[in-house]
């Protein structure tokens, strides 16, 4: 009697423990959906009111910046590579090499931040060409996401997985991707000598490099749970980004009075 009691003592215990696990998990979940409906809803408004008002001002409120360089330089493109990249490999690992990666990020993004605005300044490009070059580099990146669909999977590394992939291809260019180094120097050169916009700037960029280093380390509960939500949403952003893209341009061309944009 006292050995069954034992027993099911210690299987209730188990029970128990996998039951906190699994509910852990899908608290997990739940906090990723939420994140996921919050960016499908930020994109709309923000680009809507960049393409309204021509992003021609050194005004640079934090959610367009959030915005666009969530899309630009964001945790959606980074999970699928990172958890072929870690295959195999344990917790602390994947730790190490999330980090450092973040870190080397942050630095070219510096890095090309201050070069790219000097460049900028130094050929006087105006505003409303920056703005026209936002929405060409808005659509070409929603145009890639789209056409990226019918691309074959990338083959899986043959050799075994080690710390330099921080540098090459995880920062450069999973995380820091041309088009996000775009979006970077614009930004600067539209804050022109406003060092709060230019400080709203780096700090959106430090929290998205910051949500990217989390989401590389629960980068497998997170495919795991909800990968296929995860690449249905970026289709369908990347569909409206398209549009969002063209609207960007055509306000720019029209700001450049090429010719007269009319309301719908």
């Amino acid at each position: 009697m006292t050995i069954r009691c034992r027993n099911q003592l210690a299987v209730g215990d188990v029970r128990r423990q996998r039951g906190a696990a699994m509910d852990s998990i899908f608290s997990c979940g739940r906090v990723w959906w939420l994140l996921v409906m919050a960016a499908a809803l930020l994109p709309a408004a923000a680009f809507a009111a960049v393409a309204g008002d021509g992003v021609g001002q050194s005004n640079l409120p934090p959610g367009k910046v959030f915005t666009l360089l969530f899309l630009m330089l964001g945790p959606l493109k980074i999970l699928q590579p990172f958890m072929a990249m870690t295959a195999g490999t344990d917790r602390a690992f994947r730790v190490r090499l999330a980090t450092r990666a973040t870190l080397f990020s942050a630095a070219g993004l510096a890095v090309a931040a201050l070069l790219g605005q000097r460049f900028l300044e130094n050929f006087g490009v105006p505003v409303p060409v920056l703005t026209l070059t936002g929405g060409l580099v808005l659509f070409l990146v929603a145009l890639q996401t789209v056409l990226q669909q019918f691309d074959a999977p990338p083959p899986k590394p043959a050799s075994e997985p080690d710390l330099r992939l921080a540098v090459n291809p995880l920062a450069f260019p999973t995380i820091v991707t041309p088009y996000g180094i775009a979006a970077i120097i614009i930004f600067m050169a539209l804050a022109v000598d406003d060092w709060q916009a230019k400080a709203t700037v780096a700090g959106v960029t430090l929290v998205i490099l910051a949500l990217d280093w989390v989401c590389m380390l629960f980068a497998h509960v997170i495919l795991r749970w909800i990968g296929t939500v995860l690449q249905i949403f970026a289709v369908v952003l990347a569909i409206n980004q398209v549009a969002l893209g063209l609207q960007i341009i055509l306000s720019a061309l029209a700001n450049l009075g090429l010719f007269v944009l009319r309301a719908p």
